[in-house]
């Protein structure tokens, strides 16, 4: 391609981009014959879309004819060459010629104008319609006599058209050719020089045809001249051009004009005949003349739609071969000949009953291919329904919303859409749209109470049903399909789901585990009924559960206390009176209701006739006076007992001593056994306990010791340093004042009790005189003072501090085991809860 062909067409370009700025469009040019999937230009990128937005869009192209040779790659964002396109084809001699298509967009619609120009190519070659162009001259033909000749033809277009002719040789003829506006070149041979027939009677001549294109192409054609004798006058038409009109759809043999011209020879060479040499178009298809007479009438069929206006040539031939040409101007008159065309563009054949007003349903294309008022086109819908029709553009109109939807007063609608053209007579077109109103979630569930209350006894089976919620919802299907759901919540700290379930289907509310009544007497559920529309609507309602006492608890004695490592023994005096409080069995059932109602009697003791138990209280009290002969050391069985039914009990054990002084006590009771019992993981926790205590004891002491050696520390560094430190704040030990100010000058006394067993070990400062339960350690060893000290008569400094210091850690080491064999009781008692449990 030259570097003048490529100016023009980069001016070209620039030319139609800045007209699709201006208008809103996006124009591109590219040469014909460019291969399938020839990349055309970035659609995305120019019209600013986002890849997603193809693609959730739905992209896709609108041409309004069968004919695709564009595609849309939506991955990409570009237009490529789907079929091969021929430019001559596509536009014949129509410049510029351009492919113009929509780009439409779904949710939300939308649509963007593209345009494509197709460049030329110089792909055809110029070429003659014969093998081969005869002609009779006569000899004493006129120097300057004009001869037409058959014009080349060439589908490309611009500089690749036909530009240019040569004639070889030009002994007698030269070459004579001009633009003929819509017809190309005028091709004449002028005689130059005169011809002799006796010299030669026969001359050959080469026409050639060459184009402009790069490489240049060319054609060519003989011209064979018979050389005759005598005709010296040549055909003359009346006019060069004639005009005429014809209707489209004309009839056959419709005459369209006539010409007519005129010969100043006689007989043979006088006569002339008429023909048509258009050979670019398909003129000679449409059209005909009659050879004698020079009437032009119709033999195809004349679309306006395809063309508007003809250009026929006429050549008028005598029989010495002179000619003269003409050319009649044919302009084609529209009629009213196709409805209206209705194309839908996009449709929704659902729209949901709350969709807001102007919400685009349908868009259509309707298309006209008349003219004038015959291609102006009107459309409208029924009346009565909430749609409007609007025009969005040129032949371009959209089906919206004008009110509010109701699916319950109506569920679907057949619009009629009818589209009509102002010609004379008028032409329709109409098509039934079909459209269904879609439910929208706009009820929620209502249950049939506010609130629920319920009970179920305690013991339960796991998976009981205990109730059922039930709730209806007014919409339809799934928008009315009704799910239970169980709220999160707590019930003492525990999660409710751990608690109950609730069917998601029926509304049954199921116990998830057993129900302890000591634990939980009553909690509260809340249940969500929820619908299947999006979103979902819900309701919730309160359910009472209420749980019923079952008894499943034995009475528990809280004293006396039955202790494994010592005895305990009630003391009683020998002088007892009848009716003496003894003790008295306290315990407590944890049920509730007639199956905490404890009652007490005696199993069985050593005297059977000397005790008696208080029924409702527990009160053991002498029947009799004691007599000498009444052993010392009495046992008694005492039964507790619930009403519940069945009833459950609990047996416990007290020992009674008669006597009046410790000594015998100490006597008897020092034979006392008991069973015992062990257990190997409550050894093995109390090891542990022990253990982890010990070296949490070893950890303190060390913490504090490491304290005091970085104090010591400061000070030596503090006094060594002549007080160059820094500052530090410093807080001197506190002392006791034990000076003249009298602090401790009162006797200072002190008991210090200890046992091999730490649970007996005490400190006291003030020490009752007597006791009336008896404490005695299975070892050997009594309860006796360890250590006594009086202040009085010892430096007060030094012995406060010994008392303090010996005060403090009997104290430490008191606690500290107390509450570490309080600890290991406590762990005792949940693994013994624990095994009853499982």
């Amino acid at each position: 391609m030259s570097d003048k062909t490529m100016a023009r067409q980069v001016l070209l370009v620039i030319w139609f981009l800045s007209l699709g700025s201006a208008l809103g469009q996006v124009s591109y040019s590219i040469p014909e014959e460019m291969a399938k999937g020839s990349l055309v230009g970035n659609i995305a990128q120019d019209l600013g879309l986002d890849l997603k937005r193809l693609k959730s869009g739905k992209a896709r192209i609108y041409t309004g004819d069968s004919t695709e040779y564009i595609e849309l790659n939506k991955d990409r964002g570009v237009l490529l060459i789907k079929e091969r396109i021929d430019r001559e084809a596509l536009c014949g001699q129509t410049t510029p010629c351009a492919l113009h298509l929509q780009i439409i967009l779904e949710n939300p619609m939308d649509f963007y104008s593209i345009t494509i120009e197709i460049t030329d190519m110089n792909d055809n070659a110029p070429s003659f319609e014969k093998g081969r162009i005869s002609f009779r001259i006569s000899e004493s033909a006129i120097l300057g006599s004009k001869f037409m000749l058959e014009p080349a033809v060439d589908p490309d277009v611009g500089i690749n058209g036909l530009q240019s002719y040569t004639l070889n040789p030009t002994d007698n003829f030269n070459l004579k050719y001009n633009n003929q506006p819509g017809d190309g070149q005028n091709v004449e041979i002028v005689l130059q020089r005169p011809l002799d027939r006796e010299k030669q009677q026969d001359v050959i001549l080469v026409l050639k045809a060459v184009d402009g294109g790069d490489p240049q192409l060319s054609g060519s054609i003989e011209i064979h001249i018979t050389v005759l004798d005598v005709n010296d006058n040549a055909p003359i038409f009346t006019q060069s051009v004639y005009k005429a009109t014809v209707t489209e759809n004309a009839p056959k043999d419709t005459i369209v004009s006539t010409v007519s011209a005129t010969d100043a020879d006689e007989g043979i060479n006088g006569k002339i005949e008429y023909s048509i040499t258009n050979m670019q178009d398909h003129v000679r298809h449409l059209f005909d003349i009659n050879k004698e007479n020079g009437q032009v009438s119709v033999v195809g069929v004349i679309d306006f739609e395809k063309a508007r206006n003809y250009e026929i040539r006429v050549q008028a031939s005598d029989h010495g071969g002179l000619t003269d040409s003409c050319k009649i101007i044919v302009d084609v008159l529209d009629i009213n000949d196709n409805k209206p065309v209705i194309d839908i563009v996009s449709k929704t054949n659902v729209i949901a009953e709350n969709s807001p007003s102007d919400t685009v349903v349908i868009m259509i294309n309707v298309q006209d291919p008349d003219s004038g008022e015959n291609g102006k086109v009107q459309c409208s819908i029924n009346e009565n329904i909430p749609f409007s029709l609007k025009s969005v553009k040129t032949n371009f109109f959209s089906l919206v919303t004008d009110s509010d939807l109701d699916r319950e007063k109506e569920s679907n609608y057949n619009i009629s859409v009818t589209c009509t053209d102002e010609g004379v007579p008028s032409l329709s077109s109409s098509i039934i749209l079909c459209l269904q109103i879609s439910d929208v979630n706009d009820n929620a569930p209502v249950f049939e109470k506010s609130s629920y209350e319920t009970s179920v006894q305690e013991n339960n089976t796991p998976g009981l049903s205990i109730f059922t919620v039930s709730a209806s919802d007014a919409d339809f299907n799934q928008n009315a399909r009704v799910s239970y759901i169980l709220e999160d919540s707590s019930v003492n700290g525990v999660p409710v789901s751990s608690l109950v379930s609730v069917s998601a289907d029926s509304g049954v509310i199921h116990a998830v585990r057993s129900f302890d009544y000591e634990q939980i007497k009553y909690f509260h559920v809340r249940v969500k009924a929820q619908d299947g529309g999006s979103p979902p609507l819900s309701s919730n309602v309160s359910v009472k559960i209420i749980i019923q006492d079952h008894n499943d608890n034995a009475p528990q004695v809280l004293y006396p206390v039955q202790s494994g490592g010592s005895v305990v023994a009630e003391i009683v005096p020998r002088s007892a009176d009848v009716g003496y409080l003894v003790t008295k069995v306290v315990a407590v059932d944890v049920d509730s209701g007639q199956n905490a109602w404890l009652s007490y009697k005696l199993q069985k003791a050593t005297d059977r006739a000397l005790f008696e138990v208080g029924l409702q209280n527990g009160e053991i009290r002498t029947v009799r006076q004691v007599t000498d002969k009444d052993a010392v050391k009495q046992r008694l069985a005492v039964v507790v007992e619930d009403n519940g039914q069945p009833s459950r009990s609990a047996t416990v054990n007290v020992n009674v001593a008669l006597a009046d002084s410790f000594p015998e006590v100490l006597s008897e009771f020092t034979d006392f056994t008991h069973d015992k019992e062990y257990n190997d993981n409550l050894t093995f926790y109390l090891v542990l306990a022990l253990a982890v205590v010990s070296f949490l004891f070893i950890v303190s002491i060390i913490a504090i010791l490491s304290v005091k050696c970085y104090r010591w520390r400061r000070e030596r560094m503090f006094y060594k340093s002549g007080a160059n430190l820094p500052v530090i704040p410093y807080y001197p030990p506190l002392y006791a004042d034990v000076g003249a100010t009298g602090t401790l000058q009162h006797v200072y006394n002190y008991d210090l009790c200890g046992t091999a067993d730490s649970r007996k070990s005490d400190l006291k400062f003030l020490r009752p005189a007597s006791q009336s339960v008896l404490n005695v350690d299975l070892s050997g060893m009594s309860t006796v003072p360890k250590q006594n000290r009086n202040t009085e008569g010892l430096d007060v400094s030094a012995e406060v501090r010994l008392i303090l210091a010996d005060v403090y850690i009997a104290f430490f080491l008191r606690n500290f085991y107390s509450y570490a064999y309080s600890g290991l009781k406590q762990c005792n008692k949940c693994y013994l809860q624990a095994m009853q449990c499982s």
